[in-house]
């Protein structure tokens, strides 16, 4: 049984302050799940401000006791709550049958590299890091998490990238893609432009896979040319993940819907997000969590308040963060489990 739960300090004070909070109600929540034979397995962090927060956080209590050892991302996307740093976490009963990288980029890596370059760095860090693992890109790479900085002027480079290193090792459109998030955000490497995390199952076989589709409700992606798909069903000890990628409101021609209108952009990109489910034999019910990308942090009332009616058991975090088209006022992605 997997358990995720999302940790918000409710202290406003300095950003040790809410550390040191985070690591009392961390502390008190894995002494419970283990009694449960449940144990830390995932986390991810976010930082409202990771120039100024990211030492601090890697030498606070909280990381030091519970996150160091542990399979963690961290990353710039604040948090529109005014918390600072809020941790996903994933705890379960089961194997640690994954493995999760999360690689940047240091000072000396990026110097004069564009995002296209920087990632065609990061694939081939994955890359080389499998080599000897019996793992490869096309069978056990099951999801991507792309974090482009100042998005709007990046991203090109980075969709350029990844077309051309897919196309290399033969993941096109008649064959598959990867699950991925593409999204605005920001790594402690002050001037790099790209990070990612990488999700792979040793285990996983190609025929263990279905790619989702919601062909009445979005297009493929090849269509506007860019290499991802929108979910992939993973069948795992016995059971169904659902991995789905970054979802916005868009329809079937892969146009915009609901423009300047928050509230109808999140109804639709839900209904999208139900549909990719339903392929996978699950609904937006099986949801284990979601995460809520915002453009505008003026929207998160209206988004709060709607995740809120909508969503009361299942835990959400919304953070600031441009989607890759402007007109998207919000993107979400989610995991399932049946």
């Amino acid at each position: 049984m997997n358990c995720y739960r999302i940790f918000k300090p409710k202290s406003k004070g300095t950003f040790i302050q809410r550390t040191e909070e985070l690591n009392t109600l961390l502390t008190d929540y894995l002494k419970a799940e283990e009694a449960e034979h449940r144990h830390l397995q995932y986390a991810k962090i976010f930082l409202s401000d990771a120039q100024n927060q990211y030492q601090q956080l890697v030498e606070s209590d909280l990381y030091q006791n519970h996150l160091s050892a542990k399979a963690v991302t961290v990353v710039e996307q604040p948090p529109l709550d005014g918390s600072k740093i809020s941790v996903l976490t994933k705890t379960t009963d089961g194997p640690d049958d994954f493995v999760f990288q999360s690689l940047r980029l240091s000072e000396d890596e990026v110097k004069g590299q564009s995002s296209y370059l920087q990632t065609m760095l990061l694939f081939n860090k994955y890359l080389n890091s499998i080599k000897n693992s019996g793992m490869t890109m096309g069978e056990n790479l099951v999801r991507t998490w792309i974090y482009v900085a100042d998005i709007d002027v990046n991203y090109s480079g980075v969709v350029r990238a990844r077309n051309d290193i897919f196309a290399r090792y033969g993941l096109t459109a008649d064959t598959h893609f990867v699950a991925s998030t593409g999204i605005g955000g920001y790594s402690a490497t002050r001037h790099a432009t790209v990070a990612m995390d990488f999700l792979s199952y040793p285990a996983v076989k190609e025929d263990d896979k279905k790619y989702l589709k919601a062909l009445d409700h979005l297009n493929p992606t090849h269509e506007y040319g860019v290499a991802f798909e929108r979910g992939t069903r993973v069948g795992i000890n016995d059971g169904q993940r659902f991995f789905i990628s970054g979802t916005a409101s868009i329809d079937k021609h892969g146009d915009v819907l609901y423009l300047g209108d928050v509230g109808r952009q999140t109804a639709r990109l839900l209904e999208n997000i139900n549909a990719l489910l339903n392929d996978g034999g699950a609904s937006i019910g099986d949801v284990d969590y979601f995460i809520v990308y915002l453009r505008d942090l003026s929207d998160f009332p209206t988004v709060s308040a709607y995740m809120i009616e909508r969503f009361p058991k299942t835990p959400f975090i919304i953070v600031e963060a441009k989607v890759c088209r402007p007109q998207w006022l919000i993107e979400m992605e989610c995991t399932a489990t049946i």
